[in-house]
Formats: structure tokens, C-alpha cells, sequence
């Protein structure tokens, strides 16, 4: 996505209860949960439990797949949403109909953008969950948390939120079908989606249901860990140097257990002195007041205060629920453009046994006004300083104001700042080196998993920027830790190591390991287990032209979470759009089927921005942009760091997984880019192909018994969307209005069926009923369509109550009425079956290659810019 402002347009959401809890009192909060059967295993957690049950994120999955519905441009240009050319799968009425399925499943996310990130002018949002609405009301209240829980912040965000994006990420399971419409035509969006072989154990969404412990979970985000408190958990703790060149085991530790907590601590790395931020300020009688988190077992609280040192001879008080506390001092002037921070620590007797606080800061004298950005907090615990909350104010931070209860009284000021540390260009440098060329290893049985820079694993690979993610977090101040809360299982040991890659001697680098036993995760991991290891996979490398850049290309088994991305543009800043490698999209592939699962609209649209990053830095659970340099600071020209955390919007494979993202519009600007990806996995598979039909062969068609009624022939020369779409294909096309019958072998210890169809995309719309041996299964559902790359390869799942023991199926489809001709060219049929090692069958899993298509046609060679890709003129804010 693309642009930036010139104005701002602040909207005061209606405030809520405020929810801060401390790490101690998380683990409680998961009591609560719904009423109905857990799902099967295979399916994963279904709707809140994917947040009550974060240390469960190692479980694999069977029969399930995450989708996106999204505007991108069907002709694999960049009019992704600019006119809205693709944004509607149908319209009813003038109502814009932009996703809809059949079956069973759950919406995960839903990301909108367009004028500059205000969506007033889509009107409307309407949820519709199995027949029934369960939301319907004007998108701009939705996202500016009107609804009240569970539609508030951040489960719900705006574009001052997320600078650019508005977002919804309350999950919605359905058993039967969804269906999401907008008023009018809203331009860009995407709308992630699981979807499920049968409705077993899926709940109906209760949108009544506030979910407060979930929100409270939330809002924590990168301040206490997510996950249930493990039972005889104990920590690992050591000090060391680590010579350029050398490595130290920093923790052995004994299985079976799990690791809930990695923390790392290099004194001798500085924050990037560059920051933008916003903040407010206020005069004489003037004060502002907030509510933060501390640990109830704090020996001490520290508070600090970002301001801008430019205004002298600032004085405030400081009280503490109500008693005075200490006082803000500043008096000479620095700058200009300038940051300074300023700590007080607050007597233990105001803080001692509580979980939260209110700071009230009142004026007392200044030449001009006080003002105020941000206020870091941290509690002394067991002789050591942790952070327990943040409270980023100013117009482009509401959620986080209205969570806090900010108020202030008598504002002279609002606004947004650039400016800088005043610190030493060779410390900078120092610490970028180690934070990128210090790695973090770790190997869990024998095996190494996780290779990482340290800067990236913890979610910054361009310097120490503030990270508060829902799994990681980067805490940049006075002795700040990095810490991870993934959860790691090992069977019999795992080691920790630092690696020093830099050419800096680290000096003192603290790390903390907290385990806990696990006598169930040994069953899990071994070969037929149904647990996967942690990976956090490192790739970094220049960008190459028509080609996306892959961040993660793998085989096996597994659930990929998200990653931490590091981009670095190579366009001069004289240029017009120097960040216009940010016009990417993103395009992720399962399980070999040739059409991505997820195609994307735009970079920073993937990271739930918008807009270039519209306005700057910004932290949500799931999504942030830590990170943006320009000219200076290690990066030559313009470099943005961001990462993505998909937690219910996890993303299963069960052969293959592959993710890669454009550099530029169309593949075609010069960057330079590193990724560590996140995901659980083994390198066995559990899909096996058993059968498949060539519709142009006539042998194959009376090996299988297959028959169609009312049927039509014809060749079709296109190409797939996506990396492959330069490459043509030919082959042959049947069109059927009539029902279609065959016969398919399946492996008889199958645990489920998927059936792949590759097919024509030109017409939306294709719809079947689907029978196997006269029993119907669902319905096959392709609302999408292509005139463009009009080849598709889509799948169907098939439950095992309905193949579990057999070798053979009679497949049945029957056209729905006045649905467009059902199109295929070829089925492969996969069974579901346990773990097994594909040996040289695995490279075969990373592409579901259609032996029907010939590809001897030559292809359409790289696309080349023109008026039919619309970008912005604007460099981004």
C-alpha cells in the first residue's frame, strides 16, 4: 500500500474498562472458556482458545488450511485496490460481497485500508456466520472500538493504531458458512480464513461475549508472557564474554521439558538514536494521569519519561495513587531536535503488594508548557529491573490511551516529533554489528532449529527498537532484556548457544533460560508424534528481479507463525518513491498446490499498515513496525524493519511451505532483505498422493470410471498467479453443467482426503455438491476468479468419516443451480495419513506439478512498469 498524509485525523474512541495485568495474574485468566466440546486436535485451537492456549502452539494439524480473500490485481500488476477493480467477489445490490465460503471454518483477521487509512466511505461492514448476522455496523465505529469488547483495542485497531491500516482480529468460527460484505466498494482489504473438514467440535460465535481475559492478555503484549504459568518451572542464568569468531553454550538443559522463556541482556548495545513519536503537553493548572501495571511482587518501580528537552525550566509533580512521589526536573535547554529521557524511582512503600498504579503528573512551572511522549515502566523484582508497562500516549496512540485511562487536562499541545539520541555514531555502529552479526543457536535433540541474528529473533534487525509483540519483545531501556516467549520442546536436551558472528568482542551478555518439565512433549516429538519442533529459520539475501524473494521454502510437516523482516532499499533517496520496494506483495503456497493460499496487496499491508507506514512506528500484538531509517544510522538509503505474529491466523502445511514477497511492484526495485521465520514442524509428511486423473486422456478416464454430463473440451494456454505467472501453460480444459462421477483410490489408513482440481479461473463462482459413495460431504465452493491467469489449482477436503478404512472412493459432483460450468483439467487425489519420511519424494511435495500441462510455451518474460500500476508520488512518513 501506498502514500502518505499531510493532515491528521484523530478519532476519540469510547474508552474502556481499563485492563492491565501483571505476569502473575495471566495464567488465571484462562479459566474462562466456552461451553461447547473442544475441536479434534487435528483442527488446532477454535476461536479464543488459540489465545487462552498459547503454550499448546507446538501441536500439528491435520485436515485444515488458513486463505486469504484479498484486492490484489488478478493480472499480478499493482492495481491492488486503488480503484477497487478487484475488491468485490460479487455485489448484491450495490453491497460489495469480499469473501464467502461454503463449509466449515473460522475468519481470523480482517485488514482494510484506503484514504489514507479513514474507511468511511466503505460504509458498512456485515458479518454473516452460518445464515445469522453477527455484526453489522459502520466499519470506521468497528475499528475505532464503539462496539465495546470484544471489538475494542487491540482486537481491534484504527489507522492511528497501526499508521495506515484498520484491522479486525476478533475470531469468528462458523460451521456451515460465512460470508463478509462491505457497503460500498472498500478498495483494499484482505480477509484471513481457516477452513475445516467438518464442523466437529467447532462453536457458533457469540459476539456477546467480551472475552475480557483475552483482551487483558493482549494488552500485555510484550510486557508479561502470554502463556499458562508451567508447573516447577526453574531458570538457567549466566554472565559471559564472547570473543569475535567464538560461540558460548549458554544453557544445557534435560528433557523432556519445554522452554517458556529466553531472555538475552548486552549492556553494551545502545538504542538507534533516531525516533519518531508522538505526544501531548499542558500548561499551568494543567496535569495528566494514567494507570499502570506493576508486579504485586516489586521491591521498587521505576518510571521514565520520554520529552522533548527543547522547552526549559519544566518542573512537575509526581503522585502515586494520590501521594506525592518525587518531581520532573528540566532546565536547561537541548536540541534542537533532540529526545531526552528522565527516570524517578518511587519509594517502595507507594508501590509494594500492587498490581497497578496511578500517575498523576500535575504542573508546577515551565518556560513554555510540559510535555510528555511516553512513560516506560519497570518493577524491581528479585534484584532485578523488568518492564511491566508502557504507556505510549499522544492522537496516534487511542487504543493505548484509552487502555491506560489517559486523560489530561488543560492541553496546550498534540503532535508527532522526529528526532534523535544524542549519542556516538561509533557506539551505533558497535551495537547494530553485534545485534546482527551475534547469532542465537539453539538445537533440541541433536538437531538445530533455531539460527538467528539476535537482533531479528527478538523482532529488530536494523538496531534495539521497542518490540512488544504478543511472543517477543525488545526493551531498549536502561538495562533492557530482549525475551522470547515461544514455547520450545525437547525430549532429551536442548542447548543454547551465542555465536558471535561480529567482529565486536560482546562483553557481559546475560542470558536467562526458564524451563519447566514436560513429561507429555517426549510422545509428542517422536516420528509419529503430533508435536513439532521450534524453528526460527534465518534467510537474507538481494532481491532478484521477477522473482519473489523467499523468506521460508521448506518440506515436512508444520504450523509457520509469522517472522521478523528486515528491508533495506537500494533506491537513492533524490528518487520520487524511494520506498517503493514496499509495493511487494506477499505469496505464500501449501502443500505444493501451484496457486498461492495467500496473495497480498502490499508490504506493509501484509504487516496490517498501510500507506507506506503512514505515520510512523507502531506496536500491536500481532503486527508492528518497529523500525524505519533514513540515511544514516547503518543504512544508506531508506530501510524499514516490521514483523508479522499470526496466531490464530497460524498457517498449517502438511508436505511443503513456501512464502515469498516482491520487491517492488512487479518484482522489479532493488533492496536487499533478511527474514527470520517462525514455525513448528518435523521433516516427515502425513500427505501422500494415491491417485490422479488427466481429463484429456481418454484411458485415464475409463481407468477411473469417469463420466459428465452435458461436458465440453477445449485447450487453455495461461499461466498461474503468482511467482510462476510469467510462465504459460497448455492443456486441456473440460466445462461440465452436468453432474460428474468417478472412482479414486485413497491410502486405506487414511485419516482424511484432499482432492485437488486444476482447473480454469476465468468464471467466479464454480460450485458443486460434493458425494462420496452416495453419502454428501459439502459443498465445493470457488468464489474467485481470473480472466487473466486463468490457471487454479484449488483443493477440497474429505472427512475420514467418510474414507477411514477404505481404498476406494466414488466421487459424485453435482453443479449448483445456476452456478458457472464446473472447469477441470486435472484431480489428484492426497491422503491424510501419519507421519512418514518422503525421502525422495520430498522435493516432489514442494510442487504439485499437473503432468497433463504442457509448459513448453514460452513464457510472457518480466512484466515492465506502466499507467496500468498505480503507485504513490509521495515518499512514506
Amino acid at each position: 500500500m501506498r502514500g502518505i498524509h499531510r493532515f491528521r485525523h484523530v478519532v476519540w474512541r469510547t474508552s474502556t474498562a481499563l485492563i492491565v495485568v501483571a505476569a502473575v495474574t495471566l495464567a488465571s485468566a484462562a479459566a474462562a472458556s466456552s461451553q461447547t466440546a473442544a475441536p479434534p486436535e487435528d483442527k488446532g485451537p477454535v476461536g479464543w482458545a488459540a489465545y487462552r492456549g498459547l503454550g499448546g502452539m507446538a501441536a500439528l494439524r491435520g485436515a485444515t488450511e488458513t486463505r486469504q480473500f484479498s484486492s490484489y490485481d488478478r493480472e499480478g500488476r499493482n492495481n491492488d485496490g486503488f480503484k477497487g477493480t478487484y475488491s468485490c467477489l460479487r455485489t448484491i445490490a450495490t453491497n460489495c460481497v469480499i469473501a464467502e465460503r461454503a463449509g466449515a471454518g473460522e475468519i481470523e483477521s480482517i485488514w482494510f485500508t484506503r484514504d489514507e487509512g479513514i474507511v468511511t466511505k466503505t460504509g458498512w461492514i456485515k458479518v454473516e456466520l452460518d445464515g445469522r448476522t453477527v455484526l453489522k455496523a459502520p466499519l470506521q465505529d468497528v475499528v475505532d472500538g464503539k462496539l465495546g469488547a470484544p471489538f475494542v483495542w487491540p482486537l481491534v485497531g484504527n489507522r492511528d493504531d497501526t499508521s495506515g491500516g484498520v484491522v479486525i482480529k476478533v475470531p469468528m468460527p462458523f460451521r456451515t458458512s460465512m460470508r463478509v460484505t462491505t457497503q460500498h466498494n472498500p478498495l483494499f482489504h484482505h480477509v484471513v480464513y481457516r477452513t475445516f473438514a467438518d464442523a466437529d467440535g467447532v462453536p457458533a460465535f457469540d459476539p456477546k461475549d467480551p472475552a475480557t481475559d483475552v483482551i487483558a492478555r493482549l494488552r500485555a503484549s510484550g510486557l508479561a508472557d502470554p502463556k499458562p504459568a508451567q508447573r516447577g518451572a526453574s531458570t538457567s542464568r549466566s554472565t559471559v564474554d564472547i570473543q569475535p569468531g567464538a560461540a558460548a553454550k549458554v544453557a544445557t538443559l534435560s528433557g523432556p521439558a519445554q522452554i517458556s522463556q529466553l531472555r538475552v541482556r548486552l549492556p553494551q548495545v545502545i538504542p538507534s538514536p533516531t525516533v519518531a513519536d508522538d505526544g501531548r503537553a499542558f500548561g499551568p493548572g494543567g496535569a495528566s494521569t494514567f494507570t499502570a501495571a506493576v508486579h504485586p511482587k516489586n521491591t521498587g518501580v521505576r518510571l521514565t519519561r520520554r520529552f522533548d528537552p527543547e522547552v526549559e525550566n519544566q518542573l512537575a509533580n509526581v503522585l502515586v495513587d494520590g501521594i506525592l512521589a518525587g518531581q520532573w526536573r528540566h532546565k536547561s535547554r537541548l536540541g534542537p531536535l533532540t529526545w531526552l529521557d528522565q527516570s524517578m524511582e518511587i519509594a517502595p512503600a507507594l508501590t509494594s503488594g500492587k498490581s497497578k498504579i496511578t500517575v498523576r503528573t500535575e504542573f508546577a512551572a515551565s518556560d513554555v508548557d510540559l510535555n510528555e511522549f511516553r512513560y516506560d515502566v519497570h518493577s524491581l523484582v528479585d534484584g532485578s529491573w523488568v518492564r511491566t508497562d508502557v504507556m505510549d500516549l499522544g492522537p496516534q496512540h487511542p487504543g493505548e490511551e484509552a487502555a491506560h485511562g489517559y486523560k489530561v487536562e488543560k492541553q496546550t499541545w498534540q503532535g508527532r516529533r522526529s528526532s534523535y539520541y544524542p549519542v556516538d555514531a561509533g557506539q551505533v555502529a558497535a551495537s547494530d554489528a553485534v545485534l546482527s552479526g551475534a547469532r542465537l543457536r539453539i538445537s533440541f535433540d541433536g538437531v538445530t532449529t533455531v539460527d538467528a541474528p539476535i537482533g531479528e529473533f527478538f523482532g529488530s534487525g536494523l538496531g534495539e527498537f521497542d518490540v512488544r509483540s504478543l511472543m517477543f519483545s525488545m526493551d531498549p531501556g536502561k538495562d533492557g532484556w530482549y525475551t522470547s516467549w515461544w514455547p520450545m520442546p525437547f525430549g532429551r536436551n536442548a542447548v543454547v548457544e551465542i555465536v558471535n558472528g561480529s567482529s565486536t568482542t560482546i562483553q557481559a551478555a546475560s542470558v536467562e533460560v526458564t524451563s519447566a518439565p514436560d513429561s507429555k512433549v517426549a510422545e509428542g516429538l517422536r516420528p509419529n508424534g503430533s508435536l513439532g519442533y521450534f524453528h526460527a529459520t534465518h534467510r537474507s539475501g538481494a532481491a532478484e528481479r521477477d522473482k519473489d524473494w523467499i523468506a521460508l521454502d521448506t518440506s515436512g510437516r508444520g504450523v509457520y507463525y509469522g517472522m521478523t523482516h528486515s528491508m533495506r532499499g537500494k533506491l537513492p533517496l533524490g528518487t520520487d518513491v524511494p520506498r517503493l520496494y514496499l509495493e511487494g506483495d506477499e505469496r505464500i503456497y501449501a502443500d505444493g498446490v501451484l496457486t498461492p493460499i495467500q496473495y497480498g496487496t502490499g508490504t506493509e499491508d501484509f504487516y496490517e499498515s498501510g500507506w507506506y507506514f503512514r505515520t510512523g512506528t507502531f506496536a500491536m500484538p500481532s503486527a508492528g513496525y518497529p523500525a524505519h531509517e533514513v540515511g544514516g544510522d547503518g543504512c544508506q538509503f531508506d530501510c524499514t524493519g516490521a514483523y508479522r505474529l499470526m496466531v490464530t491466523d497460524a498457517i498449517p502445511f502438511s508436505s511443503a511451505f513456501r512464502f515469498g514477497m516482491e520487491s517492488g511492484p512487479l518484482a522489479d526495485v532493488a533492496a536487499d532483505y533478511s527474514a527470520t521465520s517462525y514455525w513448528y514442524g518435523t521433516s516427515r509428511t502425513t500427505l501422500r498422493g494415491t491417485d490422479r486423473i488427466d481429463l484429456g486422456n481418454a484411458k485415464e478416464r475409463d481407468l477411473h470410471g469417469y463420466r459428465s454430463d452435458e461436458e465440453t473440451t477445449a485447450k487453455l494456454t495461461s499461466s498461474f498467479e503468482g511467482d510462476d505467472d510469467h510462465d504459460s501453460a497448455t492443456g486441456t480444459i473440460t466445462s461440465s453443467t452436468g453432474k460428474i462421477s468417478f472412482t479414486v483410490a485413497v491410502d486405506k489408513a487414511n485419516t482424511g482426503v484432499q482432492l485437488v482440481r486444476t482447473a480454469d479461473h476465468a468464471r467466479p463462482y464454480q460450485e458443486v455438491k460434493v458425494l462420496v459413495d452416495g453419502k454428501e460431504v459439502g459443498t465445493w465452493l470457488q468464489p474467485t476468479g481470473n480472466a487473466s491467469q486463468r490457471w487454479l489449482q484449488d483443493t477440497f477436503a474429505i472427512p475420514a468419516k467418510f474414507t477411514s478404512g477404505k481404498q476406494k472412493l466414488a466421487i459424485a459432483l453435482e453443479p449448483a443451480r445456476g452456478s458457472a460450468p464446473w472447469t477441470a483439467s486435472t484431480y489428484a487425489v492426497r491422503s491424510f495419513v501419519g507421519p512418514f519420511d518422503a525421502g525422495a519424494a520430498r522435493s516432489a511435495a514442494q510442487r504439485l506439478d499437473p503432468g497433463a500441462l504442457d509448459w513448453s510455451a514460452p513464457d510472457r518474460g518480466p512484466l515492465v512498469r506502466d499507467s496500468r500500476d498505480p503507485v504513490s508520488t509521495r515518499p512514506g512518513g
